[in-house]
């Protein structure tokens, strides 16, 4: 097996998301593990003492600080151990054509600043308005979401905070209906979320299977129960005339996207 090891001089979260995309590729097992904070010489060290552990293994690095950097470069050629610089490349491309050069801060993009807060505005926002806890929230929210039982609303909405967006989620459910404020706020930030019928049954079931449920609440997955469903989700919609998303086999990071620039912030700073 093939461990790729995602070293940077802060969180890592960028070395490692690199190299998951990479380690995806492949059927065979490749793990991933996550080092962070290797800031010093004397980390790099420290690495170098454990990373003969593992039977097979590769380096992928975002570290920041050139001597750091080289310094880890130096040692895993020592070693025979492939590594491959992701930010080096990419920075020194960046400073020729500004004709500047760097800061070399590790970490600046986890700053604390203002996108930073906002961050954790919308994440708090899609927590207490979560599945119809409140409505109040309707007028400040950036995104609405709407669609049926199992349609990844609120784990959507939870990746829209994550980039500064205000996101709500409204369950369709034909017993409830919608609130009546739904209609007055600007259709453009409303996104109706479809999906497969056969789809849903069968996330619906294992969700059943999952937790259990009692032999009492197997209509949840019936297909009776479900086109029941799908005839007043189709009615609402098209009522609201919001823009639809098919979220059949559809990743949530796409589904985001897509809505990201319907909203017009695909080119804010992330």
């Amino acid at each position: 097996m093939l461990t790729i090891l995602a070293v940077s001089d802060s969180i890592g979260e960028t070395a490692e998301q690199v190299a998951i995309a990479a380690a995806s590729q492949f059927k065979e097992k490749a793990e991933v593990k996550r080092i962070p904070y290797v800031k010093s010489l004397e980390d790099v060290e420290e690495l170098m003492k454990n990373i003969d552990s593992y039977s097979s293994c590769m380096v992928v690095s975002t570290i920041i600080t050139v001597n750091v950097r080289e310094f880890l470069t130096e040692k895993c050629i020592e070693r025979n151990i492939n590594i491959i610089n992701v930010l080096g490349p990419i920075i020194n491309v960046a400073s020729t054509i500004l004709n500047t050069h760097p800061d070399y801060n590790p970490g600046a993009m986890w700053k604390t600043d203002e996108m930073y807060f906002k961050r954790i505005e919308a994440m708090e926002f899609a927590m207490q308005y979560d599945d119809s806890k409140d409505y109040r929230g309707l007028k400040n929210a950036d995104v609405v979401l709407i669609g049926l039982s199992r349609t990844s609303k609120t784990p959507l909405c939870m990746y829209l905070a994550n980039k500064g967006i205000k996101a709500i989620n409204i369950p369709l459910v034909p017993e409830v209906g919608v609130p009546d404020e739904i209609y007055q706020i600007d259709k453009k930030k409303i996104f109706g979320l479809t999906i497969d019928p056969l789809q849903l049954i069968e996330i619906r079931k294992r969700r059943l299977d999952k937790f259990h449920r009692i032999s009492s609440e197997i209509e949840y997955a019936s297909d009776s129960r479900i086109l029941e469903e799908f005839d007043f989700a189709d009615k609402i919609i098209r009522k609201l005339g919001c823009k639809t998303i098919d979220v059949t086999q559809r990743a949530i990071e796409d589904t985001a996207l897509i809505i990201i620039e319907a909203i017009g912030q695909g080119k804010q700073k992330k």
